[in-house]
């Protein structure tokens, strides 16, 4: 989408002008994973029109392969508009009716793209967005990729404000059988499996046959969970927080990274804490999303030089 942010803290309604930027939850992990040196391709659908070929060229922009990105005739490329509060907290408004996404079908999928991955991500945003086809579409590409090696990596990233509890949680829970990295937060696991307490998460969420779960839990850091083993990591501390939106995406980005390079499990959270505590420290929805070298520096494994 075509994200609107707000030149100024408060409710929307009195803020006077917005800067134009791109956000979409599965971008922003696609983006995150380019920084850290991850060939990644997006696959979606843009309106034909001046906010969709912004928005191309933004992504391909950032190494992403878009040869599975069709800008189509008749859908307004869809738009949000965020409202931001002093304390970095805020709420978004969106505009996808009639969303170019639901063009994309299971005729369209290439299937030798999704074969020839390591992980395919999806969430729930998508899903959402045109219930009645974009389910069955996310169940056809899950199944094709378990059917050929390919990681699931699964963020529910649920948005109450395109659908209902009830209806998220009987459309994502049909995803679980087939995750293998399960991304989530404490609201949503709760909303999915009914417990709140992240050892009773981690214990449903092994029912379902996931390998990598991990609890995001923000300023108090995270927790992980991968072949028994149990592990609170501590946060990072912000250097200052100005803007919340995008730090899951980036956690997400960097859990993914960890996991292709057969880490530890301690290590992989932490680095995975390292980019959220990093993306809150800038205002957007993908702005802050590190480079592979910041992350080092901010770890203490590559020197700073200045000038």
């Amino acid at each position: 989408m075509v994200t609107f942010h707000p030149a100024s803290t408060g409710p929307m309604r009195y803020v006077p002008s917005f800067e134009r930027k791109v956000g979409g939850a599965e971008l922003n992990v696609a983006i995150g994973c380019s920084r850290l040196g991850l060939k990644t391709g997006w696959i979606s659908r843009l309106g034909n029109d001046e906010f969709g070929r912004y928005i191309y060229n933004f992504v391909r922009g950032e190494g992403i392969d878009v040869s599975q990105l069709e800008m189509v005739d008749g859908y307004p490329t869809s738009l949000n508009f965020k409202e931001i509060m002093e304390d970095g907290n805020g709420r978004t408004f969106y505009y996808r009716s009639n969303s170019p996404t639901t063009a994309l079908t299971i005729e369209s999928l290439n299937e030798d793209y999704i074969k020839n991955a390591r992980v395919l991500h999806i969430t729930g945003v998508f899903p959402a967005v045109d219930q009645a086809k974009n389910i069955e579409l996310i169940k056809h590409a899950i199944v094709l990729a378990k059917q050929n090696g390919v990681l699931v990596s699964f963020d529910p990233n649920i948005r109450l404000k395109l659908w209902s509890k009830e209806e998220a949680r009987t459309a994502l829970r049909e995803f679980l059988p087939y995750v293998d990295i399960f991304l989530t937060g404490v609201e949503e696991a709760e909303l999915l499996l009914g417990v709140s307490d992240p050892k009773e998460i981690i214990e449903k969420s092994k029912e379902f046959g996931i390998s990598y779960i991990a609890i995001k839990q923000g300023e108090q850091g995270s927790i992980g969970y991968h072949e028994g083993q149990y592990l609170e990591a501590p946060p990072v501390k912000a250097k200052k927080v100005v803007d919340t939106v995008g730090a899951g995406d980036g956690f997400d980005s960097g859990f993914i990274y960890g996991v292709l390079n057969n880490w530890p499990l301690e290590k992989t959270l932490h680095f995975a804490n390292t980019i959220g505590s990093l993306v809150v420290s800038v205002r957007g929805d993908n702005e802050g999303l590190p480079y592979l070298d910041d992350v080092l520096v901010h770890l203490g494994e590559k020197e700073f030089i200045e000038r």
